[in-house]
């Protein structure tokens, strides 16, 4: 079986070697970028089974990038949990009308985002 590709994208490069760390060892396909361009540009070329993604990031934010994504019928069936220090309501949503799928702010516990990877890949 082939393993479920998922596109991390966050400019703290701790979070994303963490993420990445905990996820391949879930049996997870790992993709980095590092600000929203190249976020978006991966997630276009690679077409990956989920994106986790921070909103405050260079060259584009979060939601910018999800609402490319979204409304593009080639890439809108690509789940999107945001995962952000943006902690309001009005934060939660932007990112629920830019089509973030599920909305963790950080801190958060990793236990909680892997169950929410395996609920929306279906692991």
């Amino acid at each position: 079986m082939e393993r479920k590709r998922i596109l991390i994208a966050d400019d703290e490069e701790d979070v994303v070697t963490t993420l990445q760390f905990t996820l391949e060892k879930e049996g997870y396909q790992c993709l980095t970028a590092y600000d929203g361009k190249e976020a978006l540009d991966k997630a276009k070329r690679e077409n990956p089974d989920l994106i986790i993604l921070d909103i405050m990031m260079p060259k584009m934010n979060g939601y910018e990038v999800s609402r490319l994504l979204k409304f593009d019928e080639r890439y809108k069936h690509i789940p999107i949990v945001m995962l952000t220090a943006r902690t309001q309501a009005k934060d939660k949503e932007i990112g629920r009308d830019t089509g973030a799928d599920v909305y963790i702010t950080k801190p958060f516990e990793m236990d909680d985002l892997v169950s929410t990877v395996h609920n929306i890949l279906k692991l």
